[in-house]
């Protein structure tokens, strides 16, 4: 790259920083579109709607609740992956939605039936079902309710007839406008019920009424048999968000019991104002702390590669404003999880024109081969990550999901950082001039040390770290009543409404009542949300007795002057579903396996894949101890801990397994414990750089934090340091006993096997 070009490269960099800086800190327009005031924040973070519902049968059955529970939060992830629904009491449903204010729209929304019903147009004995009623405009019901329809034969399809029901636009035959619809595709055994259906009405040249939560939204008249099992609901002047609705609540299916709305209110942010300010702070400390090690550490190529970092994180958070994705704890994991790789990718980059200047080559040369090797480090290490987060995405559901999106966003963004911007960085900063191989730093050769050789202690250290887990597990039961302190997203527990005398911030709360609650509780997992436009505050336990819910009543009032007869309680259950649990495991068990299959695929060894999951076993099972042992609560946030630690640590052994294949084809006859021993050495200083500067992040937001916060920072830094761990100690040996142990214990290059061939 030429001078000229270069200063023109670098000053259009420097513009587009800035420009991405004031989008993200100011934004643009009166409503300030692109910043990153305006991310949505999750329930912890901002607070949102809170509505509960009532059963309107009287004693519902727990699979009643159950499945409504379940659709309902079908239905309340249309507005936010983040949203939470749980029981309470015996015939309630509790809806919380972050980010929201305004409950009368989602009032609406949330406790329609969602029941759809096709009724033809006469009855046998030739009696209207329906008529049109000119006062209104609508069709209305022929004085029978919709059972008794059911029962005379009436109703020829139900919504359990529905397969599958998609918003779409068409041209209306009459007006020629474009309108929008949803297209409805029936089950075998709906498809032939409406072959039937259809086939009668048109031979009588009658109308079948597709009614939908008790009103007709569409009359059509039948002007052929419709036999490929596939109908379209028009009419009423529907927009495309209302259709759109309508489809997502046909497809998740109509409710098992009617409910009836008893109380919404907007709630505060469970975690405080406070939370999101030192979160923000935090991280800004961690990025500034990263980009200064990286320029003391790589001199030219670590300027370079903060300047790239600065806009990788100016992108990352306009991108999660502009796809309207919803930050919370777990979604924080995943943005911190993902600085963590693009930091990654440039270390591995510069490490390797560090080594390339030090085989004696020019800087120039350097910089093209260090971009051109590092490629397939970076590549791999990302590529199996966004498996990971793809197959989450699609096949689990709730903060899981969340925390796939923000994953994925950030990982195609921080390859974008490294391989693109970072590139263009550097070139230009040589085209200036900037050309002494003292700018760029030489690789010095590291004395070896032994890994394979120590593999023993290793494999020792680790197993004996591996059986404290169940024997740790085993303890805890017998003295704490239960292996892991599972906090009220899994367990479920008590709620207390308590109306106080004064307005308290939520870092009052935390101050002075909290250690009142937890005095008479014992219990170090409380939530507390205020309910804004008021003094109420709900306080969220784990399960009291009825002895332990009235000492709390009096501690109230003993403490705060609260009147005990405005009081109210209510048992909840977990806000993690047992459904929601269950896909999160499927998605993580089938992400391990596409994982593996990418990793055989891509180093033509299912060694190097067994040996990656082991140890990301083994990381997994460290950090699972650490939550056994420390008490820290297991929540939705230890969800999104594992899931974390579960990309962290397949990417840094991608690095070392990288370095082991390119290698053997290179190599003539050496140990094979020598050769593995050499790139773990040649990429010792990559992984605890890498390790470092994302431990740096976390360990100033563990610093800084409120205590839910640190709770959550606490297990990942454990799990970071286990990784790196691993990554040098524990894989290359693994692969090591894999391959050869009772093998041969050399690797014949390409030339040797070659000439042995031609003897």
């Amino acid at each position: 790259m030429k001078k000229k070009q270069s200063i023109i490269a670098l000053v259009l960099a420097a513009i587009v920083t800035v420009l991405l800086g004031w989008t993200m800190i100011k934004g643009w327009g009166p409503t300030g579109t692109g910043s990153m005031k305006n991310i949505n924040l999750g329930l912890d973070l901002s607070g949102g709607v809170s509505i509960t519902y009532q059963a309107v049968k009287d004693n519902p059955t727990d699979e009643e609740m159950s499945d409504t529970r379940y659709k309902l939060e079908q239905r309340a992830q249309q507005y936010s992956e983040e949203a939470q629904v749980y029981l309470q009491g015996d015939n309630r449903i509790t809806i919380e939605i972050p980010g929201a204010t305004d409950a009368t729209t989602i009032l609406e929304e949330m406790g329609k039936p969602g029941s759809l019903y096709f009724i033809k147009q006469t009855n046998d004995d030739g009696t209207e079902n329906y008529t049109y009623d000119s006062s209104t405009g609508e069709y209305v019901l022929n004085g029978k309710t919709i059972e008794e329809l059911e029962e005379d034969g009436s109703v020829v399809l139900t919504g359990k007839d529905v397969e599958s029901a998609e918003a779409m636009h068409q041209q209306n035959s009459t007006t020629k406008a474009t309108e929008s619809v949803v297209q409805l595709k029936m089950t075998d055994e709906g498809k032939q019920k409406f072959a039937d259906a259809t086939q009668e009405a048109y031979s009588a040249g009658k109308s079948i009424g597709i009614y939908y939560d008790e009103k007709f939204v569409s009359v059509p008249s039948v002007n052929a048999v419709i036999s490929d099992g596939t109908a379209v609901i028009s009419g009423g002047n529907m927009d495309w968000d209302e259709a759109t609705s309508l489809a997502s609540t046909l497809r998740i299916g109509s409710l098992s019991l009617k409910l009836e709305e008893i109380n919404s209110s907007v709630v505060g942010a469970q975690l405080g104002s406070a939370a999101v300010s030192t979160s923000v702070k935090a991280g800004a400390i961690g990025i500034v702390l990263i980009i200064l090690f990286l320029a003391i550490v790589y001199r030219l190529p670590g300027i370079a590669a903060g300047w790239a970092l600065l806009i990788y994180v100016e992108l990352n958070l306009i991108a999660l404003n502009a796809f309207d994705l919803t930050l919370t704890l777990p979604g924080i994991a995943g943005v911190i999880l993902s600085i963590g790789m693009a930091v990654d990718a440039n270390v591995i980059i510069y490490a390797r024109i560090e080594e390339e200047i030090g085989a004696g080559k020019t800087v120039h040369t350097a910089i093209r081969d260090g971009f051109k090797k590092a490629a397939s480090a970076i590549l791999d290490g990302n590529v199996t990550t966004l498996i990971a987060a793809a197959v989450l995405y699609a096949l689990a559901s709730g903060s899981v999901r969340g925390f796939a999106m923000t994953l994925a966003l950030g990982i195609v963004l921080s390859m974008f950082s490294a391989m693109v911007v970072s590139r263009l960085l550097v070139n230009s900063l040589y085209g200036m001039g900037l050309k002494d191989a003292k700018y760029y730093g030489t690789k010095k050769e590291r004395k070896g040390f032994p890994f394979v050789e120590k593999r023993k202690i290793f494999f020792t250290i680790s197993c004996i770290l591996l059986l404290a887990v169940p024997a740790s597990m085993i303890f805890m039961h017998q003295t704490k009543g239960s292996a892991l302190n599972f906090g009220l997203d899994f367990k479920g527990g008590t709620s207390i409404n308590v109306p106080f005398n004064e307005d308290y911030s939520i870092e009052e709360l935390d101050k002075e009542v909290e250690p009142v609650v937890e005095g008479v509780t014992k219990d170090s997992n409380i939530q507390m949300t205020k309910v804004v436009g008021g003094n109420n505050v709900i306080i969220k336990t784990r399960s009291l007795t009825l002895e332990e819910r009235e000492q709390v009543y009096q501690a109230m009032a003993d403490n705060f002057g609260v009147d005990t007869s405005e009081i109210t309680f209510d048992n909840i259950s977990s806000t993690v579903s047992k459904e929601m649990s269950q896909n999160a495991m499927k998605a993580v068990i089938i992400a391990v396996v596409c994982m593996l299959l990418y990793i055989w695929i891509r180093f033509r060894d299912i060694r190097f894949a067994s040996s990656a999951i082991l140890a990301l076993m083994h990381d997994i099972a460290i950090v699972f101890g650490f939550y056994v042992v420390s008490r820290i609560s297991v929540g939705s946030t230890f969800i999104a801990c594992m899931l974390t630690i579960l990309g962290y640590s397949i990417n840094s052994t991608i690095v070392i397994f990288d370095r082991i294949r390119e290698n053997l084809p290179e190599l003539k006859r050496e140990p094979i414990e020598s050769l593995v021993d050499r790139c773990i050495t040649d990429t010792l200083t990559r992984s605890i750089y890498s390790s470092l500067t994302t431990f740096i992040t976390i360990f100033v937001l563990f610093v800084m934090g409120v205590s839910s916060i640190r709770d959550f920072a606490a297990p990942l830094m454990v799990g970071i340091v286990c990784g790196a761990y691993t990554s040098v100690c524990i894989t290359g040996a693994l692969w090591y006993v894999m391959k050869h142990v009772g093998k041969n214990k050399y690797v014949p290059s390409k030339a040797v096997q070659n000439k042995t061939k031609n003897k």
